[in-house]
């Protein structure tokens, strides 16, 4: 009995997943991680009075969430200032690019990116039949310049951009992305990812108009506020862009629990405040720790620190493996020759003291 075949285009792709989990590695080595420092999750947690919603919806859990997210995005509304119909919420970043993808792209169109960017992105591309094209980075920073210059080249449809930036932590003034708006192609979407845009300055979020039909903003309630495992998020654009997520969302996808403790805290702004202030005193220490072992930590508007190891990918991927054999679960950029670089997530003060501990040990060993 023969199975049937797959569709064309994941027949053709390789079996692979953007990242492997922290939980696949920790079994792997046969135990659990010390300092969990890689996925720049919020060690810091979520407000209590999320916990507490979160808590209180588990009676309930025998029931959907609510289709449209309503109240969760009356608030979000009001705290962003747009209108309704300019947003929607789904499972996560990860999630609503993968409808974004699929909504907009029609197999052997055009996407732009940075090699080195965001991989999960690619991901979805490639699963949907785009055609990817890569810039470099320039200064370990994407470079605008080079995206609108292989947009035009290649009349892509979309452009993917993350401000500020995953993996390095780098950041391009609002300015900077406002004037990009005006020097795209027509017809070409600008996917703006601002996943980390609470840790950013205040120069860094660009005046953009919700319904400037230029732009998609994607924001999420994973990093800042603490809930990634709940998987949830949200995007910022034209109402009629908006509305094209109805035709193929899955619209039960973002679960009760979730969008209780989205709700609470996003009204909880002081827990936000505080986490804020938390993951700058970790950033500079993790900044401390990499100068007194030798390496140069780069300016970052997240809530991680990358940290130059002067040498190349080879040494950085040993020196990864090596403090996750000693139980410290750090990640790296993939690509040169950003490679050269570990990645290490801001963290409660127990936690970075293990890596203060576990990094020279490793750097011995490797040196």
């Amino acid at each position: 009995m023969k199975l049937p075949d797959f569709a064309p285009i994941p027949a053709s792709l390789p079996n692979t997943v953007p990242f492997v989990g922290p939980e696949t590695l920790q079994r792997q080595i046969g135990r659990p991680f010390v300092a969990r420092l890689g996925a720049n999750e919020n060690g810091f947690g979520p407000s209590p009075k999320a916990l507490s919603a979160m808590r209180d919806a588990i009676a309930q859990i025998w029931q959907y969430g609510d289709s449209t997210s309503h109240d969760l995005l009356q608030a979000l509304s009001a705290h962003c200032a747009v209108p309704v119909e300019s947003l929607i919420v789904g499972e996560g970043i990860d999630g609503l690019l993968g409808l974004l993808v699929r909504l907009m792209l029609a197999p052997g169109e055009a996407v732009v990116t940075s090699e080195g960017a965001y991989p999960t992105f690619n991901f979805h591309v490639a699963g949907f039949g785009g055609v990817l094209h890569r810039v470099p980075y320039r200064d370990d920073a994407e470079d605008p310049e080079a995206l609108l210059a292989k947009a035009h080249q290649t009349g892509a449809k979309l452009i993917y951009l993350a401000n500020p930036d995953n993996p390095m932590g780098s950041w391009h003034s609002g300015r900077t992305i406002e004037a990009m708006l005006d020097r795209m192609p027509d017809g070409t979407l600008l996917i703006l990812d601002e996943a980390y845009v609470e840790f950013a300055p205040k120069g860094a979020v660009p005046q953009i108009a919700a319904d400037d039909p230029r732009v998609i903003r994607m924001r999420t309630f994973s990093k800042a506020y603490g809930l990634a495992g709940a998987r949830i998020g949200y995007a910022i654009g034209h109402p009629t862009l908006i509305s094209g997520f109805e035709r193929i969302r899955n619209h039960f996808g973002v679960n009760r629990i979730a969008q209780h403790g989205a709700l609470a805290a996003l009204q909880d702004q002081d827990w936000l405040r505080f986490t804020c202030r938390e993951v700058a005193t970790a950033r500079e220490r993790i900044t401390q720790i990499g100068k007194e072992n030798g390496l140069l930590p780069l300016s970052s508007a997240t809530n991680f620190v990358t940290l130059d190891t002067g040498r190349d990918g080879k040494f950085a991927r040993a020196l990864v493996r090596v403090l996750e054999e000693n139980g410290v679960f750090i990640r790296m950029p993939g690509t040169p020759p950003l490679d050269r670089c570990i990645r290490v997530s801001c963290a409660p003060e127990a936690e970075l003291a293990v890596f203060e501990r576990a990094l020279p040990d490793a750097l011995a060993r490797l040196r």
